[in-house]
């Protein structure tokens, strides 16, 4: 299937590693151009040499942390001065600490709605202003949407807020072609599960037997998933959460 990304202008953040470097190469390889970034400038130069020797003049970087004010009219000016247009991000970040709600002091609250909610939904609100009908804003959110997952209470706190934020933003933008989606990983094998898993052990095992795929996901798969979902492709689904979790989800 053609996605109909070719020459199309992506944002992708987190991009250096895990499910945001996975989706930078997805949209890549189906033929977009892509502005890669995140908090460090080193990595960020790193993966624009990689990504640039198999795909020139399709990607460009910009070091930028999102809980910064001025990181989203960086990014968004970046790819309209290189490309004159943008079509779409692929919003992907770290995750707050773990630990429990009395664990955890008004200080790594704030950070965390900076981080986890407001510098995500601040890209989105800005970029929204310059795209246009076919565009799509897609932010990866967290099987915590729909329930809390044991020992990371900062993200059970934003994340389930981050997506009736970004539904609301899709009513808001209703006419004008642009959409929103919400990208729901599951069990996926990157460094933050990882890290996660340590934390837990137990809790980690029990959740891994209960995956109906038998497996934790790639960041292959889901970055396949998500690069559907922002593309042309998929211009009727709107508003919504796709579920990339190997079935783990009990709820319809």
């Amino acid at each position: 299937m053609d996605l109909g990304l070719s020459g199309r202008v992506y944002i992708t953040t987190g991009s250096t590693s895990g499910l945001g470097e996975a989706c930078a190469t997805q949209l890549l390889t189906e033929g977009a151009k892509v502005v890669i970034s995140s908090r460090d400038q080193s990595r960020v130069d790193a993966a624009v040499a990689k990504f640039g020797a198999d795909h020139p003049g399709r990607v460009i970087g910009v070091a930028a942390d999102l809980t910064d004010a001025d990181s989203a009219s960086r990014l968004i000016a970046a790819a309209m001065d290189e490309w004159g247009s943008l079509d779409g991000l692929i919003l992907s970040g770290g995750g707050p600490p773990s630990g429990g709600v009395r664990a955890a002091d008004d200080d790594q609250w704030r950070a965390a709605f900076e981080s986890v909610f407001l510098g995500p939904l601040r890209l989105a609100r800005e970029a929204a202003g310059v795209m246009t009908s076919g565009s799509c804003i897609g932010i990866v959110l967290s099987g915590s949407v729909y329930s809390p997952i044991p020992g990371i209470a900062l993200s059970n706190g934003f994340r389930p807020g981050l997506a009736m934020a970004l539904k609301t933003l899709s009513d808001e933008l209703s006419g004008t072609g642009v959409r929103t989606v919400g990208l729901v990983p599951g069990r996926i094998e990157t460094s933050r599960t990882l890290e996660l898993d340590a934390a837990n052990p137990e809790v980690s095992r029990k959740r891994n037997a209960a995956i109906p795929a038998g497996r934790l996901g790639t960041t292959e798969e889901f970055a396949k998933v998500a690069t559907f979902m922002v593309s042309p492709a998929a211009s009727y689904v709107n508003g919504t959460n796709i579920v990339i979790d190997g079935g783990s989800k009990r709820g319809l």
